[in-house]
């Protein structure tokens, strides 16, 4: 199985978003954008466009797989 990273973070960071705003701007739970963060969870593809979406970029800028996948 492929790791995947994000920077959901990064880019919550920039737009001076909480967890909470981020998941209310796509209606989700703010648990749910955490344990994205985190890596505890791989987002549904419906979850990480609406992400892109959100901070008006392409999904891999949002989410990457590991090195070498």
């Amino acid at each position: 199985m492929s790791a995947l990273h994000n920077r959901i973070r990064v880019f919550r960071a920039e737009h001076r978003m909480s967890q909470a705003d981020l998941a209310r701007a796509i209606g989700v739970s703010r648990k749910t954008i955490s344990t994205i963060e985190v890596g505890r969870f791989v987002p549904s593809t419906v979850i990480a466009l609406k992400i892109a979406r959100h901070f008006e970029v392409p999904v891999e800028d949002v989410f990457q797989l590991s090195d070498g996948e």
